[in-house]
């Protein structure tokens, strides 16, 4: 049997190809938007693709089986209840299905969506008993899917089912079974989630806090509130998923623009998403830009900033980069890019136009302006247990989330210096306050990571 996983590094996604080359078959569990690791595993291999199966109407990411199956010509294939608007093959409980040597059974095991299955696997090749289980969304490496995404008149109904499906239905599977989720690290469809990539149910039943409980009144206690932050874009992606996505063919593919084009689509309200790093961004941009750097969490922070329906804008540093950037765009449905200033920041500068800063203020240079009579603002956008586990005396917690989805009830006028983690969320919470009438607001270079060593290495009084 071949196998293989399809790690996304950032949202975390994880998609699977098993088949058989002697009989030339395949089947994609989960596919990626950008379906070209298929048809090159396809081609490779010598097999075709048979099957493409989601394992449920994914909420963080698009799905790649349209786009896969109009290059292949393979049935999607989902659970029969699943709410979708277009023709798709039924996976029903205990069906079956398989390429070659590869065999896969159907397991209904909602919890993270209503409608969610989990395969399990055999490799006929080898033995007649299954050797590993697809658990999509519902069980992870460290963790479980969340129940909340079906909407809060089905969060109780829900959390029974996780309940069922995880301890119940998974519970009658041998320990041995390999477990290899549909998410990992980053994904914001559970928290908690171990970096290694896949795990068994033995394991998992042992140490994965989310299945040590005694009862399921316990067990729903904790599951019923306190989940991820859900991103602008969840809602769009789930609707973009349940209809079909477009095929990227009818995406632009690469728009570089001159000053007067970009200047032109600012004019009509298209939003400005500027990739570059805290530095380079804090030392001069262009007014109304949203600094958004490209780091490997890019598409989850995007979907919580910018609504998914914006027409969009990039500054980037290269070609290169924005070919980059497009990919992450497009595995979370934002389809609308106009293009890239070609040319950058530079371009733009030597054209005249006006230019903003966010001034980056290091920690050494934020002690000194706390011992001042005036000391400016101090604003944290960490989370709560980060506030919990330590923060600055005198700050105004305000959590990321909250200043995007109300902004800042802080006057515009005042000095204010927003700080994070690490300078990234910082950035792009001043960025956004600045784009939103906040005229002298100020980023902590490095946040709470630079201000602890600059504190540690700071002579005794």
């Amino acid at each position: 049997m071949y196998f293989k996983q399809i790690q996304v590094n950032g949202l975390g996604c994880l998609s699977y190809v098993l088949g058989c080359p002697q009989a030339g078959e395949m089947i994609v569990v989960d596919p990626k938007r950008d379906i070209q690791d298929y048809l090159d595993i396809a081609r490779d291999e010598g097999m075709r693709v048979t099957h493409i199966i989601d394992t449920h109407v994914h909420a963080d990411h698009v799905s790649g089986a349209h786009e896969l199956a109009s290059r292949t010509g393979a049935p999607i294939c989902m659970h029969p209840e699943t709410p979708a608007t277009f023709t798709f093959t039924p996976l029903p409980e205990g069906h079956t299905l398989t390429a070659g040597n590869a065999k896969l059974e159907v397991l209904h095991t909602p919890g993270h969506t209503p409608h969610s299955i989990s395969l399990v696997v055999t490799d006929r090749a080898r033995a007649e008993e299954p050797m590993m289980i697809l658990t999509g969304d519902l069980l992870f490496v460290g963790d479980v899917g969340r129940p909340d995404l079906a909407g809060k008149e089905e969060l109780q109904e829900q959390v029974h089912n996780l309940y069922t499906s995880l301890y119940e239905k998974l519970g009658k599977l041998p320990d041995y079974l390999e477990v290899y989720p549909a998410h990992g690290e980053g994904s914001l469809c559970g928290k908690g989630m171990s970096a290694k990539p896949h795990s068994t149910l033995g394991f998992e039943r042992g140490h994965n806090p989310r299945l040590q409980y005694s009862s399921f009144d316990a067990f729903a206690e904790v599951m019923g509130a306190d989940f991820p932050t859900r991103p602008k874009s969840f809602k769009y992606i789930i609707s973009t998923n349940a209809s079909g996505a477009p095929l990227l063919d009818r995406c632009p593919m690469e728009r570089a623009l001159t000053v007067a084009d970009f200047e032109a689509a600012m004019e009509r309200g298209a939003t400005i998403i500027d990739t570059r790093d805290g530095a380079a961004f804090g030392g001069c941009h262009i007014p109304g830009a949203v600094n958004i750097g490209f780091e490997k969490q890019l598409a989850n922070w995007v979907g919580m900033v910018i609504a998914p329906e914006s027409e969009l804008l990039l500054v980037v540093q290269d070609r290169q980069a924005y070919d980059a950037m497009r990919t992450e765009l497009h595995r979370i449905g934002y389809d609308n890019i106009i293009g890239y200033l070609s040319g950058g920041m530079q371009t733009w500068i030597y054209a005249g136009k006006p230019v903003e800063s966010l001034e980056q203020v290091s920690a050494h240079q934020l002690s000194q302006r706390l011992e001042t009579g005036t000391p400016p603002v101090l604003l944290d956008v960490r989370t709560q247990a980060e506030w919990d586990g330590g923060h600055l005396e005198g700050a105004t917690h305000m959590p990321f989330t909250e200043i995007l989805d109300a902004c800042c009830t802080l006057p515009t006028s005042e000095e204010v210096v927003v700080y994070c983690g690490t300078g990234y969320r910082s950035n792009i919470a001043g960025s956004y306050m600045s784009a939103h009438g906040y005229t002298n607001v100020k980023s902590l270079a490095g946040g709470m990571t630079a201000w602890a060593k600059a504190r540690a290495k700071a002579p005794a009084a």
